[in-house]
């Protein structure tokens, strides 16, 4: 089943990462690129993952994650992890 892209952050967390990161940063320019080409995606995610057991990881968040990993050349995901909590 497929997982939803929903953000939960605030719910885990006392600082909302929005306010952390400026207003003219170039991630938030790159971001409304990339979601308005994944949300053209969304049917054909939907229709690569069975409807049966748990939900996955969205595939959403996995391409934004591959996408930052690239922009950063982080060399694995383990780094990738590290570099998001550390940098957040």
């Amino acid at each position: 089943m497929r997982g939803t892209d929903e953000v939960s952050g605030s719910l885990f967390s006392h600082v909302d990462l929005e306010d952390r990161i400026p207003a003219r940063h170039p991630l938030r320019k790159i971001r409304q690129i990339v979601n308005d080409a994944l949300a053209s995606l969304g049917g054909d995610f939907d229709r690569l993952y069975a409807d049966l057991r748990r939900p996955s990881i969205a595939p959403e968040r996995l391409i934004r994650a591959s996408l930052i990993q690239i922009l950063f050349s982080i060399r694995s995901e383990r780094q990738l992890m590290e570099q998001m909590q550390y940098n957040l």
